[in-house]
C-alpha cells in the first residue's frame, strides 16, 4: 500500500522541491492530512516518469479528471472520454493512465482522521461512493465539471488562507463533492464479463510475481495465501478460485504454491543463506513448516535437495 510519505516523495523526487514544503503550513496531527494539487502542474513536474503504478493508497483521493483517460479500478477498466470524477478508497487498488497529452484538472487527497465522523458527521465506510463493490467514476458534462472546479477553487483558496477554521470548512467542502458524486450516474461501461475475469487472472498474476525474485533475507513475502490475495484485489476468494480455475486450470493455492516451491529451490541451489533464513524469507514462520511443505511438494528434504 502506498502511504503519503511515498506520494510526496514520488512527485518530487528528481526535483529540488522538498517534500516537505509542499505539506499545509499548519496542518497537525490531531487533523489528519489533507492536501489539494493541480493535475497539469504535477504532470509538468513529473515528467519523464513512469505512469501512476496499480496499487492500493493508504488514503482516500477525489480527483477531476480533464481529459482522455482509462480507468483501472479493482477487476474493472472503465474509459474516461473527456473529463471525469473519480473517487478512490485504501479498500481498493487503481490507477488512471492519460491516453493523451491534453491533461488537467485538480485532486485532493484526505485521511480518514480528518473526514472522521466526530468531526465531518460522515462515516466513510458507509457511503456508497466509497464502498468496494461499487462504481465510483463518473462522467461530467462541462456544466458538471465547471462545477466541480468551483468546488475545488474554494478549497485551494481556503486552504492558503489564514482562516482559523478553515479545515472544517474544508471538510464541507469535500463532502458537498462527495454528495454531487453520489447523485451521478456511474459510469458503467466496463470490459465484457469474460475479459474482466481475465484481468483479474491478470492482475493476480502481476501481484504474484511483484514479489519475486527474494534477494536478501530481511526480504519477506507478504502475500502467501489464496485469502490473502482476494483482499488485495478486492474480490472473494471463492470468485479468485474460479476465475484462475478458469483461465489457468489451476487454483489459487496451486499457483501460489508451485511460485514459492520455484523460488525455494532458486533459493536453495544459488545463495549461502541458511535453511532458516530461506524459510522465514518465504514467509514460513516455522523452519519445520517449511520443510514438510518443501519435501511435499519435491519429495526432497531443503537439505537433500541444496547437496
Amino acid at each position: 500500500m502506498k502511504s503519503l510519505d511515498s506520494f510526496y516523495q514520488d512527485i518530487t523526487e528528481g526535483s529540488t522541491v522538498d517534500p516537505t514544503s509542499l505539506l499545509p503550513n499548519d496542518i497537525q496531527k490531531e487533523i489528519g492530512h489533507f492536501n489539494v494539487f493541480d493535475i497539469k502542474e504535477l504532470l509538468e513536474r513529473m515528467k519523464g516518469k513512469p505512469g501512476m503504478p496499480y496499487d492500493r493508497r493508504a488514503y482516500y483521493k477525489i480527483s477531476l479528471i480533464r481529459g482522455h483517460n482509462k480507468a483501472e479500478y479493482a477487476d474493472k477498466v472503465i474509459e474516461i472520454e473527456k473529463q471525469g470524477l473519480l473517487f478512490a478508497t485504501p479498500k481498493i487498488p487503481y490507477n488512471y493512465l492519460p491516453q493523451d497529452t491534453n491533461q488537467g484538472g485538480q485532486f485532493c487527497v484526505f485521511t480518514s482522521e480528518f473526514l472522521s465522523k466526530s468531526k465531518s458527521g460522515i462515516d466513510l465506510d458507509e457511503l456508497p461512493i466509497f464502498a468496494s463493490d461499487g462504481y465510483p467514476i463518473f462522467q461530467l458534462s462541462d456544466e458538471e465539471v465547471e462545477e466541480v472546479a468551483l468546488i475545488f477553487k474554494k478549497i485551494q483558496k481556503e486552504i492558503n488562507s489564514d482562516y482559523i477554521y478553515k479545515y472544517d470548512l474544508i471538510r464541507n467542502y469535500v463532502a458537498e463533492l462527495i454528495h454531487f458524486g453520489q447523485k451521478l450516474q456511474p459510469i458503467t461501461a466496463l470490459y465484457s464479463k469474460h475479459n474482466s475475469a481475465a484481468r483479474v487472472s491478470s492482475l493476480f498474476a502481476e501481484l504474484l510475481e511483484r514479489q519475486f525474485p527474494i534477494e536478501s533475507p530481511n526480504q519477506r513475502l507478504e502475500l502467501r495465501t489464496a485469502k490473502d490475495f482476494a483482499e488485495r484485489l478486492s474480490v472473494h476468494v471463492n470468485h479468485l478460485n474460479k476465475v484462475l480455475k478458469e483461465n489457468t486450470g489451476k487454483t489459487t493455492t496451486e499457483l501460489i504454491t508451485n511460485r514459492l516451491t520455484n523460488e525455494a529451490k532458486i533459493l536453495l541451489k544459488q545463495t549461502d543463506w541458511n535453511i532458516s533464513e530461506i524459510a522465514y524469507s518465504l514467509g514460513f514462520e516455522e523452519l519445520a513448516h517449511f520443510s514438510n511443505f518443501f519435501k511435499k511438494q519435491t519429495s526432497f528434504a531443503p537439505i537433500a535437495f541444496r547437496s
